[in-house]
Order: structure tokens, then C-alpha cells, then sequence
């Protein structure tokens, strides 16, 4: 099909949890209670200013009727092109599924359906082979490429969740290879994961293929868009993210930005033992080089390093930049009350990092803020190292770092 019409840039975060549903039912269990259908679609579309929005657990029953009540009561509707609208914000319908092959350990996918009815058929299917469907990332007890065939048969979209993670990322624990695991064409994109970016990735031929997707993984309202994509479509809808994930009729993802991986809580190698994350140049020894301790929880860039079938990392033509970007609630000195004034004056979350300048940002929140607000949006504040599931901090102003690209 060519392109007839005008393609607009949209922001997008395709990983955002449900905490409870409208009845009070638990879906994930370490998420924000405010993490509801409803509280999650005006977040996005009224304070954060994302227009494609990806719900993981869509899939749930109770989700699925107070999708149902919004539908009927008008508050939202269905999207053209797939998808569930309000107010210019579209959301999209997924499912994260832990798997698990024999002689393997787990791993983490997300599933996204065109409509509410597919990903409803898809929810009675899955019921089958799980024992509770209304929890969030659940195992399957059914082969991976059963589970790809059912998605990829449905009209769906096979997307591999925080790939490099060592707790339920696929390459991450589960295996050195996707093609062990799954039919390597029917994988949609997929995503990098907080400790990880681009560059990384091109140590793994494998990935060379692939559009990468840099996505929150939101257990609280606060932290949606904390990594987010920027595509190019038409309009937000399932149709148009397929088409952009395909890079068909100018449909792309222009940009990815996310935490510099140093911030990422599963960096760098942990001990367990002592307590230290080893942040030395590669983290080779079987044991812990302070104490001793055999107690290592490897992290993404070591693991990717022992997997590289590449001594020199490869970022394909069609890849977009990697923008290394501290999100606003990381700023040092930017609480709630500054938030909300700057909300007041800017609109959204996205008006703030992208477009305010920084004499208007200094004009309602003082020099120092706006400085750092510029500082986090241009890479150029300083880091401590993340690891052993605990985030990297913000340090101070330092030299600037590089997008990847």
C-alpha cells in the first residue's frame, strides 16, 4: 500500500502493568493499586502525553470487563485500525507470558491482539494450559512454539520482554539463542530491557533483523514512559505499530530513548556475598573479586559479552538512535509539588523533557531545575552503576555521553 497520508510522530510505551482491577481483584501483584484500566489510559493521555500505550494484562478477565463497562459506557471506544481510544490515546491490547522449555529456565514474552474480541479468544485458550489467568505473567504449560503459533494465527504480535535480563529475560537466562526457543520469522520486535541499549545488542547477529523497543515495564503510574519509543505512524493503532514494527510504507520507529544502562538495576554483575556490584571493564571470574563469594548474579553486560558471537558490536542501517535519557522523577530535587507546577505550565511529562526550553522551565521552576532538566534531556549527568536488582543514581553534572546510535 503506498503512503497517501501524512505520517506524525507519536510517543509509545508498549510495557505498563495492571494493579487491580475495578473490583478490587489483584492482577499484579507488585503493582500500584492506581494501575487500572482507566488510571493507566489518563495517565498516559493526560499528564504523561503518550499516545500508544501497551497494556500487559489485557489478557486478565476482570481487565477485560472493565474494558468492556468503558466501551459501554463511552468513555472510551474501540479504535480504528485496532486498539482501544481515549482521548487521543490509543491502547493497545497485550499479555505477558512466562514460558518455560524443559531443561530451561523461564523467560518472559508479550502478546498484543488486534481487538478486545482476539485477545479475548486468545484469554480462553491460554486458560487452558495456565493455572490462574487473571494474575499477571503467568507460566504457560504449553510449548513456546505452540505459544507463537496461537499468537502469530490470531493476528498477533510475538514480542520478547527484557531480553537481557538475568531474572526471566530470554537471553538473559533462558538460552544463548532465540532461534533455539522460536521461529526466528515470526518474531515481531524486541525489546531491550532497562540494563540494556542498541549498541549492546549488536554484539548478537541474531537481533540483526529486528526493530528494538525500549519500554517502561510500569508498576506505578509514576513510572510509565520512564523508556519510550518514538514512531512514525499515521495514527495510533495495532495496525500502524505492526506496519512501523515491519518498517513498511514509511511506518518506523524513529527513535528509542531510554536509561543509560548504568542506571539499569541489573547492569553490572552482583554479589550477593558482600553486597558489591562489580564494575570492572569484564566480569569473567566464577567468583566475586572483593570477597570470594561465589554468589554471582551475572549481569546484562557480562552476559551479553559471554554470548557475543561478535568481538565488535554491529548497529544495522534501519536501527534508530539510542537516546540515553534520565527520567524526571531520577532529577534530584524535582518532587511533586515542582511536578505539578511544571505540569501547569507545560501540559504533559513529553512537553517537558522534549520541547520547554530552558529559560521557560527556569521561569516556573528556578535555574538550578531547569539546568538539570536540560542536563537529563542532553546526557550529560553523571552516573553510579546499577546491578543486583538495584537502580544507578544520578550523581552530579559531568562530561557529556554519547547517544548510542
Amino acid at each position: 500500500m503506498a503512503l497517501e497520508q501524512e505520517l506524525k510522530s507519536c510517543y509509545c510505551d508498549l510495557h505498563v502493568h495492571i494493579g487491580k482491577a475495578s473490583n478490587g481483584q489483584s492482577v499484579k501483584i507488585s503493582g500500584s493499586r492506581d494501575l487500572t484500566f482507566a488510571g493507566i489510559a489518563k495517565e498516559a493521555a493526560e499528564r504523561k502525553g503518550i499516545e500508544l500505550i501497551g497494556i500487559i494484562d489485557s489478557h486478565s478477565p476482570p481487565v477485560q470487563q472493565d474494558i468492556l463497562d468503558s466501551l459501554d459506557s463511552g468513555e472510551m471506544t474501540e479504535a480504528k485500525g485496532g486498539g482501544i481510544s481515549y482521548r487521543g490515546t490509543t491502547i493497545v491490547l497485550g499479555a505477558e507470558i512466562e514460558i518455560r522449555e524443559p531443561g530451561r529456565k523461564e523467560c518472559h514474552v508479550l502478546a498484543f491482539m488486534p481487538n478486545l474480541n482476539t485477545m479475548m479468544d486468545f484469554s480462553a485458550w491460554m486458560s487452558r494450559h495456565m493455572r490462574n489467568i487473571t494474575l499477571s505473567s503467568q507460566r504457560l504449560y504449553a510449548p513456546a512454539r505452540e505459544l507463537q503459533d496461537e499468537i502469530t494465527g490470531r493476528g498477533g504480535l510475538l514480542i520478547p520482554a527484557h531480553i537481557f535480563t538475568p531474572h526471566k529475560g530470554l537471553y538473559g537466562c533462558a538460552t544463548d539463542q532465540m532461534a533455539e526457543l522460536f521461529d526466528l520469522e515470526r518474531i515481531a520486535a524486541v525489546e531491550l530491557g532497562l540494563s540494556a541499549d542498541s549498541e549492546m545488542a549488536g554484539y548478537i547477529s541474531e537481533l540483526d533483523r529486528y526493530t528494538f523497543l525500549t519500554n517502561s515495564d510500569a508498576h506505578s503510574l509514576g513510572k510509565m514512559g520512564r523508556e519510550y519509543n518514538v514512531m512514525e505512524l499515521v495514527e495510533p493503532s495495532f495496525h500502524e505499530l505492526r506496519l512501523a514494527l515491519e518498517r513498511k510504507d514509511g511506518r518506523r520507529v524513529a527513535a528509542n530513548f531510554g536509561l543509560n544502562p548504568r542506571l539499569g538495576k541489573y547492569h553490572r554483575t552482583y554479589c550477593s556475598g558482600c553486597g558489591s556490584i562489580i564494575d570492572e571493564d569484564v566480569a569473567t571470574s566464577d567468583r566475586c573479586p572483593y570477597c570470594g563469594s561465589p554468589k554471582l548474579v551475572q549481569g546484562v553486560l557480562d552476559r551479553i559479552l559471554h554470548i557475543a558471537d561478535r568481538e565488535v558490536p554491529h548497529v544495522p542501517a534501519h536501527r534508530p538512535p539510542y537516546h540515553y535519557q534520565v527520567p524526571l522523577d531520577f532529577i534530584p530535587g524535582l518532587g511533586k509539588a515542582k511536578m505539578n507546577v511544571l505540569l501547569q505550565a507545560f501540559g504533559t511529562e513529553m512537553n517537558i523533557i522534549h520541547n520547554a526550553g530552558e529559560e521557560e522551565i527556569a521561569a516556573v521552576a528556578g535555574q538550578d531545575l531547569a539546568s538539570k532538566i536540560i542536563a537529563a534531556r542532553t546526557g550529560v549527568l553523571e552516573l553510579s552503576v546499577g546491578g543486583g536488582g538495584t537502580y544507578g543514581k544520578v550523581v552530579q553534572q559531568g562530561s557529556p555521553q554519547k547517544d548510542k546510535s
